[in-house]
């Protein structure tokens, strides 16, 4: 009985393990099975993921404190900065619940397998650099800038997600590919930095040399000034100095610009695409073999069950042990009750491995949300009603409404765009509401009428139209109790406390939203839309990493910028620019200086030279070393993140248009579909002797064939 239990208690964790793609390479016996389950029920994960969403939420309450309603250095009051002790200790909190998370992760997996564990080594590593980092914080009493855990924390999201993992490997696959491009774009900066140094000499006229002065004047400057080039995002600041003295010099930077963008960047897209195509593909095919991995070491373990007949040739499993199990299991009941329906419906006592397998191939269907039917009115009159209601084109007379009402806004908009405040009439915009509003609320209760309230409320566009016409309604209804009816020379924004006009006012920008329902109506429109709707659910880990990646610069930027730029006061400035050696990257640092140099307000002139001095000296301070920390983060964001983006957006995307563009529209049936559900046709279903030999290996698992 004890065995029969333990048997039944596996097959429980390894069928949730196959529904969550999980790994089965995990402890089996009665107690590890239960701190297995607790591990991974939906509170411990629960608290896990808002642990890591409160110690990467730190950075902004911490020193230099986010708090504030302006980020404006020369206006904003000084930040709430939490007293020595407090973010530390929620901190703390964070790093016992991850010495937790770690313990029990070790535990389940067994020691073995946890020194070939590269992701677990590299987390406690992680965990013992940040808590000396806290201890040194503490003894310091939080007066240090550098704080090395900071960086640290994105780890704790990264590993917490095996497709970002997954992402990473597929990333760090395609670096070697990348790296000859980025090579040769190395050369073409280099080349055509040379050339311009040559071409853009200094002369004997100092009046001719503003392009030598502002752009080449060494070799650091030059290759920046290409670099930002290279970006477009000085361009075609750079070459008006060389084109205002001869036409010829924009020969240059057009060559430089067709061959640095045109070829060199859209060749890394390509490269990366091809190397890259493949890693969706891979990881669905990888996750597949482990749902088919954990759904046969369920049937091999119920097969060890005393019920099953000794001397049986081949494997059985009873059905009345797969229900027993079926009703801990915790899963979709969609695809459970799917299940049990199937079991019932079969025949036979006892289930082969390809039946019980098949069985749970209802986890590998889309999911499908089927309307609920509309009422069945007996009225003729009803049915007339119903039928001219519930019909599309009513739908579109909906539609042409939306857009009248959204030109119409516009219309007014444009009238009183350099209107004064007291000059402006909300007469008209007022009568337009009073006509469109009542419109929207008939529009909704006649599609209740024949629709039915259930069927209208499971169409996503039906409840935000709904929510968006009681919501304007209701503050319709509020405007006229407390400002009366519209009239001319209305002007309701300037009587009473609320201003609830200019709170109609932005909900009327949320109508503009009523006409995308057209997008439905267009077949190839929809297919474009829905498909990027899909891809971006479905891409959290691509998402997640680009958060650790902004994340780690910020906190580094934060670390190497803190203090650099001297704030000025609100006071006059004198026209002033950079100095001549500061050419940051992407123009940041030279709009800054702009910035101030056109501030002409009251104050003591001698003060804001002063400032003024104080601010570029900072700026010069940093800036050549500056440009290290924003190349690097270009080539990681711009250059290589977003083109594996468009790598996976393109490898996605035709897949997807393929299968959709062959599927007939059901009107009544909408399918919710995952990126594993997305390649299902064409992956590659695993052998019966690679589940077994895989289960052989299993550490933990013994098989008595």
């Amino acid at each position: 009985g004890a065995d029969n239990d333990l048997y039944i208690n596996q097959a429980i964790v390894f069928i949730e393990d196959a529904i969550q793609y999980r790994s089965i390479n995990h402890r089996v016996d009665s107690k590890s099975l239960w701190l297995y389950r607790w591990y991974y029920s939906r509170t411990c994960q629960w608290i896990l993921g808002l642990t890591i969403t409160i110690i990467l939420a730190l950075a902004f309450i911490e020193k230099p404190s986010s708090l504030t309603i302006t980020s404006d250095i020369r206006y904003r009051l000084p930040a709430w900065n939490p007293p020595c002790g407090l973010t530390e200790s929620v901190e703390l909190l964070c790093f016992l619940v991850f010495v937790v998370d770690i313990s029990v992760k070790s535990y389940l997996i067994g020691w073995e397998e946890f020194w070939k564990n590269k992701w677990l080594m590299a987390y406690i590593l992680t965990l013992i650099v940040s808590l000396t980092d806290w201890i040194v914080s503490l003894s310091f009493f939080c007066t240090e800038n550098v704080r090395i855990r900071r960086i640290l924390r994105p780890f704790f999201l990264l590993q917490n997600s095996s497709m970002m993992k997954k992402t990473l490997k597929s990333i760090n696959s395609t670096l070697p590919e990348m790296a000859s491009v980025v090579l040769l774009l190395a050369v073409h900066l280099s080349l055509f930095t040379m050339f311009a140094m040559l071409l853009f000499a200094r002369t004997k006229d100092g009046q001719q040399d503003k392009e030598w002065m502002g752009y080449f004047r060494n070799l650091p400057d030059s290759l920046t000034s290409l670099l930002v080039l290279l970006t477009t995002a000085n361009n075609p600041d750079v070459m008006i100095p060389a084109y205002s003295k001869n036409r010829a010099y924009s020969i240059f930077f057009i060559l430089f610009t067709v061959l640095g963008n045109l070829f060199l960047m859209n060749l890394l897209t390509a490269i990366i695409y091809n190397q890259f195509r493949g890693y969706l593909l891979k990881s669905v095919q990888s996750s597949l073999f482990r749902r088919r991995l954990g759904i046969r070491a369920a049937f091999e373990v119920l097969s060890s069950l005393k019920e099953v007949p000794a001397n049986a040739q081949q494997s059985y499993v009873s059905a009345g042990a797969l229900l027993r199990v079926l009703q801990k299991v915790e899963m979709d009941s969609r695809c459970k009750q799917a299940i049990m329906r199937s079991l019932e419906t079969c025949s036979c006592d006892q289930l082969s491995a390809s039946q019980f397998q098949k069985l749970f191939e209802e986890l590998d269907k889309d999911a499908i949300k089927q309307h609920p039917p509309s009422p069945e009115y007996q009225s003729h009159f009803m049915q007339k009603m119903q039928f001219a209601f519930g019909h599309p084109y009513f739908g579109y007379l909906g539609n042409v409404v939306a857009l009248a009402n959204i030109v119409s806004i516009c219309v007014v908009l444009v009238m009183d765009a350099d209107k004064q405040p007291s000059e402006r009439d909300d007469f008209f915009l007022g009568a337009i509401n009073c006509f469109f509003i009542p419109y929207y609320l008939l529009e909704m209760l006649l599609k209740i009428l024949a629709m039915g309230l259930k069927r209208y409320l499971s169409y996503p566009s039906n409840r935000f139209d709904g929510l968006l016409t009681v919501i304007l309604l209701v503050l319709e209804i509020a405007t006229f109790a407390v400002y009366g009816f519209p009239h001319p020379g209305w002007r309701p924004e300037f009587m009473g406390l609320l201003s609830l006009w200019d709170m109609v006012r932005l909900v009327n920008m949320l109508i503009v939203f009523r006409f995308l329902r057209i997008i439905p109506n267009m077949k190839f429109m929809a297919l474009v839309v829905t498909t990027l709707l899909d891809l971006v659910k479905n891409l959290r880990a691509f998402a997640g990493i680009l958060v650790v990646v902004f994340y780690a610069f910020a906190i580094t930027g934060i670390m190497l910028f803190e203090g650099a730029v001297v704030p000025i006061g609100n006071v006059s400035t004198v026209p002033v620019t950079c100095s001549e050696g500061c050419h940051f990257p992407f123009g940041l640092i030279q709009k800054k200086c702009d910035f101030v140099a056109v501030q002409f307000l009251f104050g003591h002139f001698q003060a804001e030279v002063v400032y003024c001095v104080l601010y570029l000296l900072s700026v010069n301070l940093i800036c050549r070393w500056a440009k290290i920390y924003f190349v690097a983060w270009w080539l990681i964001s711009s250059v290589i993140w977003v083109n594996l983006f468009v790598a996976l957006l393109l490898e996605n995307f035709i897949h997807k248009w393929d299968r959709r563009c062959h599927r007939e529209p059901l009107s009544d049936v909408e399918y919710q579909r995952t990126v594993e559900l997305m390649f299902r046709d064409v992956l590659e279903e695993p052998t019966e002797e690679e589940l077994m030999e895989k289960l052989h290996q299993h550490p933990h698992l013994q098989l008595c064939r």
